[in-house]
């Protein structure tokens, strides 16, 4: 999933320091991705409040039972990235990427996922119809500023390690939870994990405390420090967290992200993340003019097979200050 809003807006992440233990629930909101078929998704990430969490800085939930619009399977034509890495974990169906490093791959359930633009890529994703409709989660995670130059890649993960604790089991997608660290390719200190909690379960997670972390609700509901959440909103967790008591009643499909608070100022705009408006309008320039040095066409796809980049907005892209401190909603 990428975003293709035809009108997308700027977001421009100030780094901050860590704003210690809270509870802050930001909403799901529904947005049109556009693309072949035109796909509706929930969004949690960026927020106007909360453009980070650590190093993540998009998350998506595709196939949503939460969503009030039909949407229909991911089919997205050939676009671009720079400065970040896409991660794709879907719950159900099966996606085809291609991309301009020359991976051709099926993405399926429990397979991790992880596609590194560093200076470009440029990458496609149609859904296996043969298969159940897509359902799962596409997230960003920005790449520090040392790294935005690497040379583009991907990499699929089918074995991944598993925490478990009575009632619960976590796998670690990246990053490393609970002393187990995942064998996907991670460029800041940062924990992204799928969990599911059963029925009647209380248990308490260790934590990195010097990271930020999030919840986000899949299916079922679930308490997190004494904070009922549903399907939708995210959970904003803050900092300096030894642990997490998690429990439910009837069982809990779940997500955690966190990392370090994000040292660096991003500039986010459309499928690009970078630091500077330049850098962005760079990158825009040289996916219109086809610049195949950056973003090479991908095989399968006719070169004129692509999705144009939305126009600038008329003004220089600027920093949008980022909220600290206690915001309960």
């Amino acid at each position: 999933m990428s975003d293709l809003e035809a009108a997308p807006g700027c977001d421009v992440c100030e780094p901050s320091p860590g704003p210690g233990p809270v509870a802050e629930r930001y909403p799901a909101r529904e947005v049109p991705l556009g693309g072949v078929r035109g796909v509706f998704v929930e969004r949690v990430l960026p927020q106007r409040d909360l453009p980070t969490v650590g190093a993540w800085c998009f998350l998506d939930h595709f196939g949503a039972p939460t969503l009030t619009k039909t949407d229909a399977p991911p089919d997205i034509d050939p676009h671009p990235h720079i400065g970040l890495q896409t991660v794709t974990w879907p719950f159900e169906g099966r996606i085809r990427h291609r991309d301009s490093v020359g991976s051709e791959v099926m993405i399926e359930p429990g397979q991790l996922n992880l596609m590194t633009s560093g200076r470009g890529i440029a990458h496609s994703e149609y859904a296996d119809r043969a298969a159940p409709a897509g359902h799962g989660l596409q997230l960003w995670i920005a790449l520090p500023g040392s790294n935005t130059g690497i040379e583009p890649h991907f990499e699929q993960h089918r074995e991944l390690p598993v925490y478990t604790a009575p009632g619960l089991r976590a796998t670690v997608l990246i990053g490393t939870l609970a002393g187990l660290t995942s064998p996907a390719v991670a460029y800041t200190p940062i924990v992204g994990a799928d969990i599911r909690l059963e029925p009647g379960a209380k248990v308490r997670i260790p934590l990195e405390n010097r990271f930020e972390h999030a919840l986000l609700v899949i299916d079922g509901q679930l308490t997190a420090d004494g904070h009922e959440l549903a399907p939708g909103p995210l959970l904003y967790l803050g900092t300096d967290r030894e642990d997490l008591v998690l429990s439910s009643t009837v069982g809990a499909h779940f997500a955690l992200i966190g990392g370090e608070p994000f040292a660096e100022e991003l500039v986010m705009w459309w499928n690009f993340v970078g630091r500077t408006h330049e850098e962005i309008a760079t990158a825009r320039a040289d996916w219109e003019r086809h610049d195949t040095t950056r973003f090479a066409d991908i095989a399968g796809h006719p070169p004129t097979q692509r999705i144009p980049a939305p126009p600038l907005p008329p003004l220089h892209l600027k920093p949008r200050k980022r909220r600290i401190g206690p915001n309960h909603h």
